[in-house]
């Protein structure tokens, strides 16, 4: 069916199926994180009133699970047939224009492009302005895992904010498409701040500001490592579903580094939260072997990067989430490795939220198999933390653990009130900024 349309083929694959139109735009607007279609919309692309534009075709074709060439060839057939009746008249039917007048056009179009010359040698960003912006990215991504967050807003703000400004003048191609890489990572920072502080709503919006630069740059590895913030994103919204095909989403991008095995860390903890146990532990064996065949380096450090001590991390957290005493094993045995490696590291690379997180998995997993001594030996590390340094994910963490420590096999259990107090003044010390960050002083 080489001579299919877009709209006739947009149908079959509908009705192989056997979909609504509205399902069909059910399912785009769980890829896409956000209600961008309807099932009307479906219906006037399938009667080719529009003509789904590429980054439309892209989603469409991992909702039905097709190549996008394919799609893409369809909707050239039919622009093609909708070309024929708009043709222009032959040659032979045009008017004949006289030679002197063709030389005077010809000289006046020079002009036109020599305006045009001038125009493009006034660039606001030359390579040594975009190899600057890359630098500060590079700092700031691996300054970020170690140092409070609010200490690096400011400058994070700062630098998205230019990036957009120079994205609205004038700069050569190449210079173009790493400005827009650049604003996405500074976007996805950005983004990073919101969900520490729990303000997911404004994450959400900065992750969609990172996709559409992403898109805009082409670079298929920041697409994947945006899906991951958004996929974090439907996680701590409770939108666990949603969290696992962000993540399946974001593996269908053709990316090197360690993306890969963050995506499918982060769906093998969102299926262990859902139950899904079958999943989750098929999912954290796709990890490792994202692992192992990681082809190439990350671009950019810090953020940007899944060191093996965040994915043991992680893989701690979804064991826990299977639950069962051999997956409670697995879970002490994945976070002491996470933590060692963190502590091996250079101070920069040590990620404080995920050393925190590693001891609070290990002091419930020490709960669950009834040792409250051991509880009480890894909170001493989170007791022991200046306020202000843990996210609001963490806070969450250790409130669910206090209201573990009140139920009634631990009622009469002295030790058990002793650490719910702590956890709760903990909490109180720590109470979480300001959900908006500050804006920089006028």
């Amino acid at each position: 069916m080489s001579d299919t349309g877009i709209g006739a083929l947009l149908i079959r694959l509908r009705a192989e199926r056997g979909w609504t139109q509205q399902r069909v735009a059910d399912e785009y607007n769980a890829l896409e994180g956000r209600a961008a279609k309807t099932g009307k919309e479906i219906g006037r692309y399938e009667r080719e009133v529009r003509t789904p534009v590429p980054y439309t075709r892209k989603h469409l074709a991992y909702v039905f699970g097709v190549d996008v060439a394919v799609l893409d060839r369809a909707a050239a057939i039919s622009k093609g047939r909708r070309g024929d009746d708009s043709a222009p008249k032959s040659l032979q039917e045009r008017p004949v224009v006289p030679l002197r007048s063709v030389v005077g056009a010809v000289s006046a179009d020079a002009v036109v492009s020599a305006d045009f010359a001038r125009f493009v040698a006034q660039r606001n960003a030359d390579e040594f302005v975009v190899e600057q912006l890359e630098a500060d990215v590079a700092r700031l991504s691996r300054a970020y895992v170690s140092h409070p967050l609010l200490e690096l807003y400011l400058e994070i703000k700062r630098l998205r904010d230019g990036a957009f400004e120079l994205l609205r003048g004038r700069q050569r191609p190449r210079q173009t498409t790493d400005l827009y890489a650049a604003a996405s990572r500074l976007c996805g920072l950005s983004a990073h701040v919101c969900l520490d502080l729990g303000d997911y709503a404004s994450a959400a919006t900065h992750a969609r500001a990172a996709r559409a630069c992403a898109e805009a740059a082409g670079h298929e590895g920041l697409l994947a490592w945006v899906r991951a913030v958004e996929s974090l994103i439907a996680y701590w919204t409770g939108q666990y579903e949603q969290a696992a095909r962000l993540a399946q989403a974001g593996r269908r991008h053709r990316a090197g580094g360690s993306v890969g095995a963050r995506l499918a860390s982060l769906e093998a903890r969102a299926l262990a939260i859902m139950g899904d146990r079958v999943g989750a532990v098929a999912a954290l064996a796709d990890a490792e072997r994202s692992r192992e065949a990681m082809t190439g380096n990350d671009e950019v450090p810090g953020v940007f990067t899944f060191p093996s001590a965040k994915q043991f991390a992680y893989a701690g957290t979804s064991h826990l989430a299977v639950g069962g005493r051999v997956h409670v094993q697995q879970a002490i045995v994945s976070a002491d490795a996470a933590i060692r490696l963190y502590r091996s590291a250079e101070d920069d690379d040590q990620s404080v939220g995920d050393l925190f997180a590693a001891h609070v998995d290990l002091a419930r997993c020490h709960l669950l198999l009834g040792d409250l001594d051991g509880t009480e030996v890894m909170l001493e590390f989170v007791f022991a933390a200046p306020p202000g340094r843990m996210s609001a994910s963490i806070m969450r963490r250790l409130t669910a653990l206090a209201g573990e420590l009140g139920e009634p096999q631990y009622g009469r259990a002295v030790q058990a009130a002793y650490l719910r107090e702590r956890l709760q003044h903990t909490a109180v010390l720590t109470a979480p900024p300001a959900a908006e960050p500050p804006e920089p002083p006028p």
